[in-house]
């Protein structure tokens, strides 16, 4: 699998079907490539590089092996032109010396296209994020052209997460709609309290706090509104970032002055309990083609928790049928963050009949990887 993601404590699709698959026995062994570690870009950012190499991931009841693969990106791809192909090269010998003699090539990161021309595994092409609308530098959007375009010449199945991108991309071939989905076992019962949550009222959003997909100055408005007093008898609340924040330098200065907790990622199975010790949930995400693309997995993550939830009319959460699901603009986002504050809402067993489960979504990617090791071709 070339995977957009590491493998870390914070869960994601990937990890979460990588995961599925193999506890329930539709795969015993999977490489797990994770994107390359960039020196200079380290460097230059004042952070020491990561360290690369081949390490086990060992998950708790699997039978099955999971390694991760961490390449290296020594210089630029405009200075380095054969980077590219000696990491797919090393992808390769890695598979082999774990005795994977014709394996079937999982790609979500576009840059696998360098390992499936390389050595013609029977590939799929999961597509999660259409990085083609993305606000990107011109060089980097015509690569990502190019390598999917081959990627969709040559893979066996494509499949997407969302349908947004099933009606933007089904005009070029067939793909497979598989939505994410949720983790319903650790939310049938309440969680303790994370110990870091502020006291007074809190509104929290969980997930990756990037310039692609949140509003940083929606949080700043939606901060300064709850801070006025009289929101609550219990205090001014408090608006708190759960997960990786790799935003400027600014923004995070920005958001520190305005007193937003920035707290960080947390393993998955703490997770539950940040979300359903929230007053309210929120989705301060920017409206572009970008984000119209996606299907989040949070969209499942807060229903599951039985809070409320705020958001701007985003995939996910502008056409849910739920009574604690707000969809509003970004001009009437914090008063209604304001309002769900000071009406808090008790927490209740009872979980939506509705919410689908990664098992569900593990049977249909094992449905695809069959047809894409036996040979087919959607």
């Amino acid at each position: 699998m070339i995977s957009l993601e590491v493998w870390d404590e914070v869960w994601r699709r990937n990890q979460h079907l990588v995961a599925g698959l193999l506890r329930a026995g539709y795969v015993d062994r999977v490489l797990f490539v994770e994107p390359a570690v960039d020196v200079l870009h380290s460097l230059r950012h004042r952070r020491r590089p990561e360290r690369p190499g081949l390490r086990q991931v060992h998950l708790e009841g699997v039978a099955g092996e999971v390694w991760a693969l961490r390449p290296v990106k020594s210089l630029p791809r405009r200075i380095d032109r054969g980077g590219d192909l000696r990491r797919a090269r090393a992808i390769a010998r890695t598979a082999r010396r774990l005795g994977m003699k014709s394996p079937a090539l999982w790609v979500n990161d576009p840059g696998g296209v360098e390992v499936l021309e390389l050595t013609g595994w029977p590939a799929l092409y999961d597509i999660t994020d259409d990085w083609l609308v993305a606000d990107r530098p011109a060089a980097e959007l015509d690569r990502l052209r190019r390598q999917e375009g081959k990627l969709f010449a040559e893979c066996r199945e494509v499949v997407v997460c969302s349908e947004g991108l099933r009606r933007s991309k089904s005009g070029q071939r067939e793909v497979v709609l598989i939505p994410n989905a949720v983790d319903l076992e650790p939310y049938r019962s309440l969680q303790a309290r994370p110990a870091d949550l502020p006291s007074g009222p809190v509104a929290l959003y969980l997930g990756t706090a990037h310039r692609d997909r949140v509003d940083v100055e929606l949080c700043l408005a939606t901060a300064r509104r709850l801070a006025e007093r009289g929101s609550r008898p219990d205090g001014a609340g408090s608006v708190v970032l759960v997960g990786p924040a790799p935003l400027p330098l600014a923004d995070l200065a920005a958001l520190r002055d305005a007193d937003v907790l920035v707290l960080g990622p947390r393993p998955r199975e703490q997770v539950p309990g940040y979300l359903q010790h929230a007053d309210v949930l929120l989705v301060p995400h920017v409206l572009t083609e970008f984000t119209a693309s996606l299907d989040p997995i949070k969209a499942y993550e807060y229903r599951a928790a039985r809070r409320p939830i705020v958001s701007t009319p985003v995939p996910g959460f502008v056409d849910a049928e739920d009574p604690l699901v707000a969809a509003v603009s970004a001009d009437e986002f914090p008063d209604a963050v304001a309002r769900a504050v000071a009406a808090p809402v008790t927490w209740t067993r009872g979980l939506p009949d509705d919410t689908p489960t990664w098992g569900l979504r593990v049977e249909q990617m094992a449905t695809v990887i069959e047809r894409v090791a036996g040979g087919s071709r959607a």
